[in-house]
């Protein structure tokens, strides 16, 4: 489609220069059959294959098209025959067909407006005046034929009015004109510069004279159908800005000619009674729709204005209240508690848990249909005088005036909207949602009461989903150590308060190793060593989990480097480094490591990237497969850690490109006590071996634990029993010798 636009636009030009030089009737007629073929072909073809919409606006403007073509190749034979209004009749629908295309790419655009269709009635007015008196009334005065094809002559230029006016006001919603629109544009200008010809010629008594007035005609089909096949043509039917406001200066260079001609025309030919009456009552009628539109403008303007109230106070989602909004009204919630009521304002926040996962598998309108079934749920859940807000992507608010059992039974009711599955498009989808609860007393304050859920509801969030958490002050202390941790952690980043421990992966049988994992430490001047298992997290939070990987990555590889050199461990010995899901989902990511590599002298095949099953279940998991599949062609071995607390399973491993697993420590500690954790650690060896993976025990602290797993098939381990990770001197200086060769 892309092309055949520029191949329709030189045709019709070509086929219109060759029914200028009127070298035949015939000759002419096949050059109009062909432009008018052309463009009724375009205009039905060209927008279905481009999904332009409304689908329906461009079958009218077909057939309009279709109709045209009827009416202009016989109009030459018709009017020869002495039977004019037979091309009347396909002509005057086709003029129909085409402000209905119109109407409904307006209606598309949100552009017929009240005081559109106002302006829209004035200037046909004075179109259809002007056209009247100049060329129909004269036309009507000739004497030998038929009075219908006097009043058609004059008609048709009052048809062109009314498109024109139309395109006009379509372009009034373009931010930007594309070519389609500069076509449509041109193509009724030039149908209204030929009607004016034939209306011109029609008050002399002709009704064809030469091929030279098609050319218009011709010219404008041509453009016709270039609009339909272009591909901006997919933007006439969407609105890029607001439409104008209603007293613009584009639509007062429309309606000023219109309001100046009655009197124009009263000046010039108004001598006779009948015309000045004609006149006068059209004028008078012109008045009116002025004042009418006036009216529309201050109604449209009041309307505008409190639509844009609704838009500022409101969630344009789900129509609820938003922040802005439920914060004023939990204000006056509070102001009218008495004071010594025993009664608070109460507040639920919640967050619905995993929804990123939702948006990333089925997709933001899926993931935009659960929010507003939530936001139903809650709204039906909750009695009438009770706020319900959304404050934006996946968070909702409920303000409530009660005791505290009172709250809890609301509290109850709320929980229990999740309860039922959320069947969007065939798909149920179980959602949770995690709940902060605050309350506020006489003279309390709506900004703090809010903040005090939301504390509550992150404490929630961090105790898994569907958890429930009442404020209580401890949690202020737990947010600011957190904060102070965050900023103590960026210090860290940038000194050397972090270092890498290393702790060995043996073998069961011999105890030996046959590898590292190098473990970030951080050993903090005043608070001392501060646990991955807290700062970890923080980092991932704050968005420093991938300049904290880098630096533990580096620090890793230039550390294996000087063991290999320095014959420390042997060449079949490995190092198992963390890697994040941030850091998978970057596609440079295996480009940096090979760097990496290539920088310290080390080897692919003797590094392990290990990632939590997280990875394989994200809504990254496409870009991460990819980088996993590179990584691994570069020869890295790819670990999952912590298998078996996740969601993976046999078609996960078999979709990614992994070399082994890790079992998770909690399955270890179980082991010759619980018959579950046997069962689960028999099915991750026997699933393993049979996709030809590597299994390693994690936390293997006792020689019975590691029995254990020898007698199930576990061959390789990690854990306290032969020691915990350590510096790197303590760990070359303990393994020097004993490292497997």
């Amino acid at each position: 489609m892309t092309e055949k636009w520029r191949l329709l636009a030189f045709a019709g030009l070509a086929a219109t220069a060759v029914y200028l030089l009127d070298l035949s009737p015939g000759v002419n007629s096949a050059c109009a059959l062909a432009i008018g073929a052309g463009t009724v072909w375009a205009c039905f073809a060209g927008p279905r294959r481009l999904n332009a919409e409304p689908r329906s606006a461009w079958r009218l403007i077909g057939l309009g098209a279709l109709a045209f073509l009827i009416g202009l190749l016989i109009r030459p034979v018709v009017t020869d025959a002495g039977l004019p209004l037979l091309a009347d009749a396909f002509t005057v629908p086709g003029y129909v067909l085409l402000c209905l295309f119109l109407g409904k790419l307006l209606q598309a655009r949100n552009s017929l407006q009240r005081h559109a269709v106002i302006d829209g009635l004035i200037v046909c007015l004075a179109g259809g005046l002007a056209a009247t008196l100049l060329l129909a009334a004269p036309a009507a005065e000739i004497t030998g034929r038929s009075p219908v094809v006097s009043a058609l002559a004059g008609l048709y230029p009052l048809f062109d009015v009314v498109v024109l006016l139309l395109v006009v006001n379509l372009s009034f919603t373009a931010q930007v004109w594309p070519v389609s629109l500069w076509t449509l544009l041109s193509s009724m200008t030039l149908i209204l510069t030929g009607d004016l010809a034939y209306a011109i010629i029609g008050v002399s008594g002709k009704l064809y004279s030469t091929p030279l007035m098609d050319a218009p005609f011709l010219i404008a089909f041509t453009l016709m159908g270039v609009t339909a096949l272009h591909p901006s043509a997919v933007r006439l039917g969407r609105a890029s800005r607001q439409p104008v406001q209603a007293w613009s200066w584009p639509r007062m260079l429309l309606l000023v000619p219109a309001l100046i001609t009655p009197f124009a025309l009263l000046v010039a030919i108004g001598t006779d009674p009948g015309r000045r009456l004609t006149i006068g009552l059209v004028g008078g009628l012109i008045v009116a729709l002025l004042l009418a539109r006036a009216v529309s403008a201050v109604h449209a303007q009041v309307s505008a204005q409190l639509q844009a109230e609704h838009q500022a106070t409101h969630d344009p989602l789900t129509g609820l209240p938003n922040r802005r909004m439920i914060g004023g009204e939990i204000t006056r919630l509070i102001r009218r508690l008495p004071p010594g009521d025993t009664r608070s304002v109460w507040v639920f926040l919640l967050d619905l848990d995993g929804f990123k996962y939702v948006n990333d598998s089925w997709g933001h309108d899926t993931g935009d249909r659960v929010v507003i079934d939530v936001g139903t749920r809650l709204r039906a859940a909750v009695p009438e005088g009770v706020p319900v807000a959304a404050l934006g992507g996946d968070e909702f608010l409920l303000a409530y005036v009660g005791s505290e059992v009172d709250a809890m039974r609301q509290m109850e009711r709320v929980s229990r909207c999740f309860d039922d599955p959320f069947v969007v498009r065939d798909v149920e989808l179980q959602i949770t949602a995690s709940a902060g609860i605050a309350q506020a007393g006489p003279g309390g304050d709506a900004e703090e009461l809010m903040r005090d859920a939301d504390t509550a509801m992150y404490q929630a969030k961090s105790e898994g989903p569907g958890h429930t958490r009442v404020f209580d002050k401890s949690m202020h202390d737990r947010v600011r150590e957190r904060i102070e941790l965050e900023m103590a952690l960026r210090q860290a980043l940038t000194g050397d308060q972090l270092w890498v421990a290393y702790q060995p992966l043996v073998l069961l049988e011999t105890g030996l190793p046959i590898g590292a994992e190098a473990l970030v430490r951080w050993s903090h001047p005043e608070r001392g060593n501060i646990s991955p298992a807290v700062f970890v997290p923080i980092a991932e939070d704050a968005g420093l989990i991938v300049k904290l990987g880098d630096r533990v990555r580096q620090e890793a590889l230039r550390q294996l480097a000087r063991w290999r050199a320095d014959g420390t461990v042997s060449d079949d010995f490995y190092l198992s480094i963390n890697v994040s899901a941030k850091q998978l989902a970057d596609p440079d990511f295996p480009l940096v490591v090979s760097g990496e590599l290539a920088r310290f002298g080390v080897p692919a095949r003797a590094v392990a990237l290990e990632m939590t099953e997280s990875v394989m279940v994200d809504g990254s998991g496409t870009a991460a497969a990819r980088v996993l599949y590179e990584l691994r062609e570069l020869g890295f071995k790819l670990l999952i850690d912590d298998f078996g607390t996740g969601f993976s399973g046999l078609g996960y491993l078999r979709r990614f490109p992994v070399t082994g697993v890790k079992i998770d420590r909690s399955f270890v500690t179980g082991l010759g006590v619980d018959n579950e954790a046997d069962e689960i650690v028999r099915a991750i060896v026997a699933m393993s071996q049979a996709l030809g993976l590597s299994v390693i025990a994690e936390g293997v602290e006792t020689r019975v634990q590691r029995d254990a797993l020898a007698s199930v098939g576990v061959s390789n381990g990690q854990g306290w029993l032969w020691g915990p990770a350590v510096p790197p001197a303590e760990f070359a200086e303990h393994w020097r010798v004993t490292t497997v060769r």
